[in-house]
C-alpha cells in the first residue's frame, strides 16, 4: 500500500494518557546512561527516586508516547525504511518526576522528495499536564521514509538546518554507551526490532542492531546539561539536532559544545559524526 497524502496527514493518533512515575522517569535517564558512576551524585539526582529527582530536558521524547504508528499498513508507510532523522524539544514548565500527562501527537507535514528518493515526515507532540491542562513540552520529529517517495505530495518547504559555527567546538564531554543499551532504551516504548534483532537490522541495512537516535538523543542532552547549565537541566528551553549516523551499542559519545549552544556528536571508536547542527536555548 502506498502513501495517500490526504489520508496520512490527517491520520488520527489517539491521545495517550500516561501515569508517570519516579520509577519511570529513574528508569528514561538509566536507560539513557545516567548512573554510569554510582559515585556521581549529579548523576545520581537522576536515577534515585527517593531523592528530590531531576528530569532529563529530552524525556519529553517518551512522555504520551504513541507507539509506532506508522506500522499501519493503513498509513501507507515502508516501516522498515523509516530512519528517523530530526528531533526537536521545547519545554514550557518544569517537567515533572511523576503525575499524570497527555500526549497529543499529530503529523504536522509531509514533503515528498521524489521517486526513489523518500519522503519527509515531521510529527508533533503536545506533552500536557492532565491535572491542569497546562502545556509542558512540545516534541518534533523529523523521519525520513526511504520507501515512500513518489506520492504526488508537496516537495517542500524543507526547514534549513541550523548553522554550525567556524571555529573549534569550546568543550567536549564523552559518555560511554552500555553494549545492552538498546534493550533497555527499548521499554521506554519503542520496540523496534532494528534496535534488537540482528535479522531485522539486516534487511535495513545496518550489520547489527542500532542505538535508538533518541537514546543518542538522550546521552547528548546529559552532555549538554553538564556542558552549558552547570547541571542545571531546568535551564534547557529547546534544543534539537539532524542525526547523521547510527550509534552501535557500546561505543562512546563525544559532544562537542560551543558556547552560542551549538553542538554536535561524533562515535570516538569509529571518529564519525552522528549528531549535527544542534542547537540549544537556554532561559
Amino acid at each position: 500500500m502506498a502513501i495517500v497524502y490526504e489520508k496520512l496527514l490527517n491520520y488520527r493518533i489517539p491521545d495517550v494518557h500516561q501515569t508517570l512515575t519516579k520509577r519511570d522517569t529513574a528508569f528514561y535517564a538509566l536507560s539513557c546512561g545516567l548512573g554510569a558512576d554510582p559515585m556521581d551524585e549529579r548523576q545520581l539526582d537522576y536515577v534515585d527516586f527517593h531523592r528530590e529527582m531531576r528530569v532529563l530536558p529530552s524525556m519529553p521524547v517518551v512522555m504520551g508516547y504513541p507507539g509506532l504508528f506508522m506500522r499501519d499498513p493503513a498509513t501507507g508507510i515502508d516501516a522498515v525504511k523509516v530512519v528517523h532523522g530530526e528531533q526537536a524539544v521545547e519545554i514550557f514548565s518544569p517537567l515533572p518526576a511523576e503525575g499524570k500527562i497527555i500526549g497529543r501527537n499529530r503529523v504536522a507535514s509531509l514533503v515528498d522528495k521524489g521517486e526513489g528518493r523518500g519522503a519527509l515526515m515531521v510529527t508533533e507532540r503536545e506533552v500536557i499536564d492532565a491535572a491542569s491542562g497546562a502545556r509542558l513540552a512540545l516534541a518534533t520529529a523529523t523521519v525520513f521514509l526511504r520507501g515512500d517517495g513518489g506520492f504526488g505530495g508537496p516537495s517542500g518547504p524543507v526547514a534549513p538546518p541550523h548553522r554550525m559555527p567556524d571555529g573549534a567546538p569550546d568543550l567536549a564531554i564523552d559518555l560511554p554507551t552500555r553494549p545492552e543499551q538498546a534493550l533497555y532504551y527499548r521499554l521506554n516504548g519503542d520496540d523496534n526490532p532494528l534496535h534488537a534483532d540482528p535479522a531485522f537490522a539486516a534487511l535495513a541495512g545496518f550489520a547489527r542492531p542500532i542505538l535508538h537516535g533518541l537514546c543518542t538523543f538522550g546521552v547528548v542532552a546529559h552532555a549538554l546539561v553538564r556542558g552549558l547549565c552547570d547541571g542545571e537541566p531546568a535551564r534547557v528551553q529547546k534544543f534539537g539536532c539532524r542525526f547523521s549516523a547510527p550509534v552501535f551499542p557500546g561505543e562512546t559519545i563525544r559532544t562537542e559544545i560551543w558556547r552560542d549552544g551549538s553542538f554536535r556528536a561524533l562515535v570516538v571508536e569509529r571518529d564519525i559524526v552522528v549528531v549535527n547542527h544542534g542547537f540549544t536555548v537556554l532561559r
